[in-house]
């Protein structure tokens, strides 16, 4: 993560107004949980482009992470309608109080985008504590061919299991190291 975030950075140094690469740079932080640096790092990026999609999909999982559903919301509400709208308002929803809200913003995703976001529905039932379900979904985005499954060693939500025995076999299966192995190289 180090290094991608030091090789994101170089990027930038000559091409600074790549915001894509500053909604990566978010991400890597976001796995770090170093959440202020990921802020800034996607504000950036939504200020380059406001109307892009996935910005503020990105911002709602940082406020996620902090635990402030307020914010989460607000900023799954920001993103584009579609179906990265569709996944940021599940996620948000799993903070807040309302538990129908949030099964229904489960069942909506499942409904109309299961086919384009299995790994971001294995998100969401992490977020909800659903280990059977989570690695259920994640064999549903590997055979899908996801590329949610990009994410894996740094996604805040899924890393919840790093020390589940299901987490070292689907690493595996696909082809990533494991947590402890990553561990091992820094």
């Amino acid at each position: 993560m180090d290094q991608s975030i030091e090789l994101t950075r170089q990027a930038l140094a000559t091409e600074p107004l790549r915001a894509n690469w500053y909604n990566w740079l978010a991400g890597y932080f976001s796995g770090l949980n170093r959440l202020d640096e990921a802020e800034r790092a996607i504000r950036t990026a939504i200020e380059l482009q406001p109307g892009a999609v996935g910005y503020h999909y990105t911002l709602a999982i940082i406020e996620i992470q902090r635990g402030n559903a307020p914010a989460a919301l607000a900023a799954a509400q920001q993103e584009p309608a579609g179906v990265w709208q569709d996944n940021a308002l599940a996620l948000a929803r799993q903070i807040g109080g309302d538990r129908s809200a949030a099964d229904a913003a489960l069942k909506t995703l499942i409904d109309k985008d299961a086919g384009l976001s299995a790994y971001q529905i294995a998100q969401v039932y992490a977020l909800r504590n659903d280990s059977k379900e989570t690695f259920a979904w994640l064999d549903r985005a590997w055979s899908s061919r996801d590329p949610g499954i990009n994410f894996l060693l740094f996604d805040p939500f899924i890393l919840r299991y790093k020390d589940d025995p299901r987490f070292a076999a689907f690493c595996k299966k696909v082809s990533l190291p494991t947590s402890a192995e990553v561990g091992k190289r820094t």
